[in-house]
């Protein structure tokens, strides 16, 4: 099992990462990005003989920098001072809060403290500043106490040539503070007594000097921090690795950094988070205790702890106008609050931040809603429609105007057409468990209408005649024109990437019919929840209608398909976050719809047809394309809901998951969601995987 992979470590809502784990100039400290920032990162200590220097293997070779300014310089020939440790001696402990490192006499942990972010209406700016701080902290131990002379310990890292120069920090820090810095957007701050900045155009050309004579040179892409640990001694380092993006920081709309409020230069973040270093510390190693059950295995350990940091890289806590702005990019794409993504992290949203939910479900009401015009297909736009939301709220620091996301074309039928039903659905659904689980009754009434609206929507998008109205999809938006409307699974076949007729689709909207039936009552809205229970009652006997002799469920029904899905049993875990289990036994109200679904499942779960030959899960029998985030709501409902518990719902599917992500080809993308035969193909570097958090109510 490999122990080079990339892992985030990431403040709250920084959108920012110390990406680490992967062999060579893979990680390092970035900024807004896509990927990680592929630097050479270096944290090493002399060899006990000296002269000599051992690293961690997060680097590569570096060409001499000094060619680019003097032309006639010759190449001198010598020996390398730096080479990596071997790697059969490094170990490595990963968990949720710290991530630690151990070669030969040198440890390296990493403190990134997972935590909820409190509601800032509600919380004091005190409190904001600790939890927002943009910094992650880190130790470097050396233990020289075997040693017979001292040894010098360093930890830096390359910039690269882009924008801003690398910087010693030391004249804008003072005190006893000491850093090395990228620009204002990164930097490494320490107040670790007896450390020194050295800077040139690599690491070699500084590691060796004597501390006394470091001259940092303006010009060197490479920094560090080092000191000389005494024989006989061992001593801790204390770092606090800092990103900062001060002003605006988007386009389309004017917002900036929410920790802005409380940090003005990076200066100000390093200096807090060392001065807090200790409760930091205890609040990472509190994090590893979010995860530590023992009836999680080892392979689902890993992979919530990967998916739960990959998230957190992906946050960016805004300030619009004053008011918050929660968002999460969609990891590699960098899309603003994907809806398809939102709805998934919910379930973690609404265990550590509800207040980010219903953030969110604010935003798409008041700025990325719109009304449509509804057409069958080959028709024309020519039946009533009704509110539905936008696929995302912009990219790349952009945001979208009114009403349009940076997804959504017209006149397709695949991969960037519209997600007009997929989206009100969506809505539908978070709302209500928002509104169920929080409790939040002046929030569910202010946001009646919107419900009534969604549930006319979904009325007409079934059939323009009730009579005819079977519960399910049957009408595309006129935002395509004259194309189809998609699912979440875009980049599949139409088993999964049609929206219209699509069983998947056809179970979400069951489950939104009944949450409204229950809104409505409670609100005494008597005609809308007897309306809205009896599509529930037609969605699920359209399902159950289209059984097979098999025993499965066709993915589009109605139409020429012979796809077997994983995701027709998806929808079921809204009932069940609903605190409605009782619609979920095979002998109550919708008995025949869950033993329908639970023998599809249990019919389609084979080898060659839903299952690789490792064991792995593949979402569609007809698409070599399957997504981790949503494998872990369907063995949550497989295990918990359906209750088949056998290996190939656990611990075989577990170690097959868990084991794509430690391919060699997906190493560098730390947690990544589309795999192609366990080859991450898309969605890398991404947030959705926090879905696995279902996990944890199957254990209590």
């Amino acid at each position: 099992m490999s122990r080079f992979f990339n892992a985030f470590h990431s403040p709250i809502g920084a959108h920012s990462s110390f990406t680490l784990g992967c062999l060579g100039a893979k990680g390092g400290l970035g900024l807004e990005l896509g990927k990680p920032a592929d630097q050479n990162v270096y944290i090493g200590v002399e060899t006990r003989r000296g002269g000599t220097f051992e690293a961690l293997p997060f680097f590569a070779g570096s060409e001499d920098e000094g060619s680019r300014f003097d032309h006639a310089r010759k190449a001198v020939e010598q020996t390398a001072k730096l080479c990596s440790f071997n790697h059969r001696r490094i170990t490595r402990s990963y968990a949720l809060g710290t991530d630690c490192w151990k070669a030969g006499d040198l440890t390296f942990t990493i403190y990134s403290p997972v935590e909820s972010v409190p509601d800032p209406d509600k919380t004091s700016a005190k409190e904001m500043r600790r939890v927002l701080c943009p910094a992650v902290t880190a130790e470097l131990t050396i233990d020289n106490t075997a040693g017979k002379r001292p040894r010098r310990v360093f930890f830096g890292y390359s910039g690269g040539r882009d924008t801003d120069a690398m910087r010693d920090m030391n004249q804008q820090l003072s005190g006893s503070y000491v850093g090395v810095a990228k620009g204002n957007r990164t930097a490494i701050v320490s107040d670790s007594p007896g450390l020194k900045v050295g800077q040139q155009f690599d690491i070699e050309g500084f590691i060796d000097q004597p501390l006394d004579e470091l001259d940092p040179h303006a010009l060197g892409g490479t920094a560090a921090l080092l000191a000389d640990v005494p024989a006989g001694r061992k001593r801790t380092f204390r770092f606090a690795i800092c990103f900062f993006r001060g002003g605006i920081v988007t386009s389309g709309e004017p917002t900036s950094y929410y920790y802005s409020r409380y940090f003005k230069r990076i200066e100000d973040v390093g200096r807090y988070a060392l001065t807090n270093f200790g409760e930091i510390k205890q609040r990472a190693r509190r994090s590893d205790r979010l995860v530590a059950r023992k009836t999680l295995n080892a392979d689902q350990r890993f992979q919530l702890v990967h998916a739960i940091r990959s998230y957190y890289g992906s946050t960016q806590f805004l300030d619009w106008d004053g008011r918050p702005f929660w968002v999460v990019n969609e990891g590699e794409y960098r899309m603003l609050n994907t809806f398809d993504l939102t709805v998934d992290q919910l379930f973690y949203e609404m265990r550590m931040n509800p207040w980010t939910v219903r953030n969110e479900l604010d935003m798409f009401v008041k700025r990325y809603s719109y009304t449509d015009r509804l057409h069958f297909p080959g028709g024309k736009n020519e039946h009533p429609g009704g509110i539905s939301f936008t696929h995302d709220m912009g990219i790349c620091n952009r945001i979208s105007r009114p009403g349009y996301s940076t997804y959504e074309r017209q006149r397709l039928t695949g991969c960037f057409s519209w997600m007009t039903h997929e989206e009100l659905v969506n809505w539908v659904l978070c709302a209500a468990v928002y509104a169920k689980q929080t409790g939040d009754r002046a929030w569910l009434k202010a946001n009646l209408s919107v419900f009534k609206k969604c549930w006319r929507s979904m009325l007409n998008r079934d059939n323009p005649k009730a009579a005819l109205r079977n519960g399910v999809m049957g009408l595309d938006s006129s935002r395509t024109v004259d194309g189809a409307e998609i699912t979440t699974y875009d980049s599949l076949d139409e088993s999964l990437g049609q929206s219209r007729n699509n069983l998947y689709m056809a179970v979400k909207c069951w489950a939104a019919y009944l949450a409204m039936e229950e809104i409505f009552t409670n609100q005494k809205q008597t005609p809308p929840a007897a309306q809205a229970a009896r599509q529930a009652d037609n969605c699920a006997q359209t399902i159950v209608s289209h059984v097979t002799d098999e025993g499965y469920i066709p993915a589009v029904m109605d139409e020429d398909s012979t796809s077997r899905i994983i995701p027709g049993i998806e929808g079921l875990v809204f009932p069940y976050v609903l605190g409605r289990k009782d619609l979920l036994t095979l002998n109550g109200r919708f008995g025949p719809l869950v033993r329908a679904l639970k023998t599809h499942f249990e019919t389609i779960l084979k080898p060659g047809v839903c299952l690789y030959p490792d064991g792995g899960w593949k979402l569609s029998s007809t698409a070599d394309n399957s997504w981790l985030s949503k494998i872990y709501i369907c063995q949550f409902v497989a295990r918990r809901i359906l209750k088949i518990r056998t290996p190939a719902t656990g611990r075989e599917a577990d170690r097959a998951h868990a084991g794509w992500l430690r391919k060699e080809e997906n190493l560098y993308w730390a947690w990544s969601d589309q795999m192609t035969s366990g080859v991450a193909k898309g969605s890398k570097y991404y947030p959705r995987g926090v879905t696995s958090v279902l996990w944890l109510e199957e254990h209590g």
